[in-house]
């Protein structure tokens, strides 16, 4: 029996995630049917290339959605904040890419390896911030097997994390010219700064992590903390967890653990420099998790390192997972 096919639109088509998530739709082989590229007017004109044919970028309307079943959306908050309850309005499965709906609680935040059963919820799907897939992963395994008790987060996200802007002022300032997007040179220094400033010091960027963490593991009142900081590295972030088990573990179980969780790949081995880098991950959807010891400042507590690819497992392919677990799978 043949497979159904289904006709996506991918919003932001021209955007670093956007172009991404075509090509991952293709490399997943999604039965795509029609494909129909967005963008602003501004984009609108450009060219995608997908399975060797060429699609022209169209500019986004409330009326470009008619008779589409599956809309991926990577344009920003402002556009996802308008668009997108249109798109599910007429009808689309709507997987949004963009902080919009992370934290609205009427709307699922999903990682299909953990929680793919909230999306009953809705028809409009918030994919996680970046950092936060990564790391949640590990925790969900850890979680079924020793419970949580807190949790804190550094991370060193990859300038990919900031679309090419990020990447174009990494190059930029490497050549010796003056930064033109961060403030400072990251070429030069770690950037303790990622989204805004808020009144009690945490950027936005941390605050998302700790209010994602707690609504995908269904944790609400977990403490989470996190620093957020930006480094001189083109793609794939890392992030170091610090957690707090309930219950006693060997290191030995924690690595049965991790290891049989889908999506992770452990790679713990220091004396032959074998942890998780970030060329290891890039280019694929594997979350990489090494550098596992128990921290001896807190009684059942656990070091870990991961290391993903921000742009397709912590972006684009986590979206097209979510679609094809909902549209493809379920249906075959």
């Amino acid at each position: 029996m043949s497979q159904k096919l289904i006709d996506v639109c991918v919003v932001g088509a021209t955007g670093l995630v956007g172009s991404t998530m075509l090509k991952v739709l293709e490399e997943y082989d999604f039965p795509v049917g029609r494909l129909k590229p967005l963008a602003s007017a501004r984009s609108a004109g450009k060219k995608n290339s997908f399975k060797g044919q060429e699609y022209t970028v169209e500019e986004l309307t409330e009326d470009s959605f008619d008779g589409y079943e599956l809309a991926l959306f990577s344009a920003g908050a402002g556009v996802s904040g308008t668009f997108a309850p249109i798109a599910r309005a007429r009808g689309l499965l709507v997987v949004d890419n963009s902080s919009r709906w992370r934290e609205d609680a009427a709307l699922p935040l999903i990682v299909p390896e953990i929680n793919l059963e909230d999306a009953t919820k809705n028809r409009l799907i918030a994919n996680p911030n970046c950092s936060t897939i990564q790391s949640v992963l590990p925790l969900k395994a850890l979680q079924d097997a020793f419970g949580l008790k807190k949790v804190h987060y550094a991370t060193y996200q990859a300038v990919s994390g900031s679309g090419q802007k990020g990447v174009d002022d990494l190059r930029r300032t490497k050549a010796g010219e003056a930064p033109q997007f961060y403030p400072h040179n990251i070429s030069l220094t770690a950037i303790p700064e990622i989204d805004v400033f808020l009144e009690d010091g945490y950027t936005k960027e941390e605050r998302k992590m700790e209010n994602e963490t707690r609504k995908i593991l269904h944790l609400p009142e977990l403490p989470v903390s996190a620093t957020c900081v930006r480094v001189p590295v083109e793609n794939a972030h890392g992030v170091e967890i610090s957690v707090t088990l309930d219950k006693a573990f060997t290191l030995d179980a924690v690595r049965d653990v991790l290891a049989a969780f889908p999506g992770i790949v452990v790679v713990d081995n220091g004396a032959t420099h074998d942890y998780p880098v970030s060329p290891l991950a890039t280019g694929n959807d594997s979350v990489y998790v090494g550098r596992l010891r128990r921290d001896t400042a807190e009684e059942n507590g656990l070091l870990l390192y991961t290391v993903a690819d921000n742009i397709r497992k912590g972006a684009a392919a986590n979206a097209v997972q979510i679609a094809q677990a909902l549209l493809v799978v379920a249906h075959d």
